[in-house]
């Protein structure tokens, strides 16, 4: 089964392999380092609403970002008025 019928859909894909590649139990990503790895601009959501950056428990029931890093085994934590996320590692 490809990503994109896993849930992570092709604009999301570069920050999926980013995340799934690194070793580091912790990523932390500025806004501008996200917008460079995608290749465009973060919608206003996601730099006004800390729901945007969500961690669902289910699959069944994620936004089409959130699956870039569900799918990468992390979850994400932003820090908006730092202009940061951070990324960590699901034990197991």
């Amino acid at each position: 089964m490809s990503l994109a019928q896993r849930g992570v859909p092709a604009e999301y894909l570069p920050l999926h392999k980013y995340l799934d590649g690194r070793y580091a139990d912790t990523v932390v990503l500025t806004f501008v380092d996200l917008e460079a790895l995608l290749g465009f601009a973060l919608p206003a959501d996601a730099r006004l609403l800390p729901a945007w950056w969500s961690n669902p428990a289910s699959d069944d029931v994620h936004s089409p970002q959130s699956g870039a890093w569900i799918h990468a085994h992390r979850t994400a934590r932003p820090n908006l008025p730092a202009r940061i996320v951070t990324f960590e590692r699901v034990p197991g």
